[in-house]
């Protein structure tokens, strides 16, 4: 949920200063900062002085070079901006204003690492600036370099462990690192004293999910998706309620996507997911078949759909819609699993065999392949397989009641045993 805000730029030259705001904190950028030369206010004059001394007489005018790439950047024209700054930055390689505004641009391109290369160089010659640090990690978060982002944050966040940003920040990095123990235990502290920060709460709620504390991560989720009324909060809140058999709230939340944007197939997902735990195969049938009018390739909606008219014993359609989804990825356990019930059914025994078989080899952790190839062999008079698959099932019941807390991964419904 939490986006890297827009990175800021170095304006131009006023007073002899830049001035420039990131992350919330101001950091100051004087050209004299970059040329030792004392009582120098302005770095327009600076820069004018360095090219009369060293460059031919009909050499560009920096502070016109600056304004001129400044300008551009802020009018959107990001080639003329980079090539600009590049310019200045040949005739003046220490000034660290013209680094940083060119890394601001080149991540604006999405050019992530030529942007890191000019904050790496700003760096070396303002070392540990907070501003240009801040930057850095933001680039490398854009370029979905966690590592090298969460390295930046850290360090950033050793300094200032009160920064809100900081740490949510860091803490987005930990949990798609993994790294979701470390996560909680930085941001639930700042939680206490910054209830109402909702970029906060995302990502606590995203490192609780993640550490299996789904029904604490859902809290924080949903309180996100109400109070910011977003669609991408309101469908990750609804599939974990669903995924905890919450289905009112699994509802309300699908329901409220489409408010927004009745353009989602996945709230229509939800909502035929609802609708078929209830017992309402037609209205879960017109969901899933909402949802693939917006989006044919909906994999989801369209093994959902199979599941549907499955277990209605539409098998010509459960097979033309599961075929479709075998097209689309060959190796989904759901497929199978649901091919194979339909084969079954039809009297082709052996190719029943074949795609279970299939589904359990790719997912062998999911118990509805095994319940069904139990019958299955004992139906054709294989009992050693049989009681195999029995002792499997016996043993994944025990461990399904044991983790019951946790949230289910959303596969087609399939009928008790």
């Amino acid at each position: 949920m939490l986006q890297p805000r827009r990175q800021p730029e170095v304006p131009p030259p006023s007073q002899f200063r830049g001035e420039r705001t990131a992350g919330g904190r101001a950091a100051s950028f004087s050209f004299s900062r970059c040329v030792p030369i004392a009582g120098v206010a302005l770095l327009l004059a600076v820069c004018t002085l360095s090219a009369a001394s060293a460059s031919p007489p009909q050499a560009p005018d920096p502070e016109q070079l600056f304004r001129d790439a400044y300008e551009a950047q802020q009018r959107g024209d990001a080639a003329l901006a980079v090539s600009k700054y590049q310019q200045l930055i040949k005739l003046h390689p220490d000034v660290v204003a013209a680094h940083a505004n060119l890394g601001v641009v080149l991540v604006s391109l999405e050019r992530y690492d030529e942007a890191i290369t000019q904050y790496h160089i700003a760096l070396a010659q303002a070392p540990g600036d907070p501003a240009l640090r801040l930057d850095l990690g933001l680039a490398y978060y854009k370029k979905v370099d966690f590592a090298g982002a969460a390295a930046e944050f850290a360090a950033l966040h050793k300094d200032d462990p009160a920064n809100v940003r900081v740490a949510t920040l860091l803490g987005n990095c930990q949990v798609q690192l993994g790294l979701v123990g470390q996560a909680i235990a930085m941001l639930e502290p700042l939680e206490k004293a910054n209830p109402d920060d909702l970029d906060l709460a995302w990502a606590l709620g995203l490192a609780l999910i993640g550490s299996g504390e789904t029904r604490q991560g859902l809290e924080r989720v949903q309180k996100v998706a109400e109070q910011r009324q977003s669609a991408e909060a309101y469908q990750l809140a609804a599939n974990l309620s669903l995924g905890l058999t919450y289905f009112d709230q699994a509802r309300r939340d699908a329901e409220a996507i489409i408010r927004l944007n009745p353009r989602l197939p996945k709230a229509y997902v939800v909502l035929g997911m609802v609708d078929d735990y209830s017992g309402n195969e037609k209205a879960a049938e017109e969901d899933f078949e909402k949802a693939l009018q917006i989006d044919p390739n909906d994999l989801q909606a369209r093994v959902q759909l199979g599941s549907v008219f499955c277990n209605q014993r539409k098998l010509e359609g459960a097979r033309r819609e599961l075929e479709r989804a075998f097209s689309q990825d060959p190796t989904s356990p759901p497929t199978l699993y649901l091919l194979g019930r339909v084969e079954r059914a039809q009297g082709n025994l052996q190719a029943a065999l074949k795609d279970l078989e299939s589904a359990e080899r790719l997912n062998p952790q999911w118990l509805p392949p095994h319940v069904e190839l139990t019958a299955l062999y004992y139906l054709q008079k294989r009992p050693d397989d049989g009681a195999r698959e029995k002792k499997i099932v016996d043993q994944l019941r025990t461990e399904e009641r044991e983790r019951h807390a946790e949230t289910r991964i959303i596969l087609p419904q399939v009928p008790s045993p």
